[in-house]
């Protein structure tokens, strides 16, 4: 199977950092409104979605970084 380039990888990076905090966050405004509990949830989803952002972010970054350093160009 074909890799994709680094450059578009990185951009996938960013685009799983971007959906793991809107989605952390937006699923705890719904949990909020719901419970009746603003903003404890709101910032829980918050949380959630940086922590989540940050691992699976470090780690895909990590895999990018590990493929180039053999690569002579």
């Amino acid at each position: 199977m074909d890799r994709l380039p680094p450059t578009a990888r990185l951009i996938g990076i960013g685009w799983y950092f971007a959906v793991c905090i809107v989605l952390g966050v937006v699923g705890g405004v719904l949990l909020d409104r719901v419970a009746d509990t603003t903003p404890l949830l709101t910032l829980i989803g918050l949380l959630l979605g940086l922590v989540t952002a940050f691992y699976g972010g470090y780690r895909m970054l990590m895999d990018v970084l590990g493929t180039n350093q053999g690569r002579k160009e």
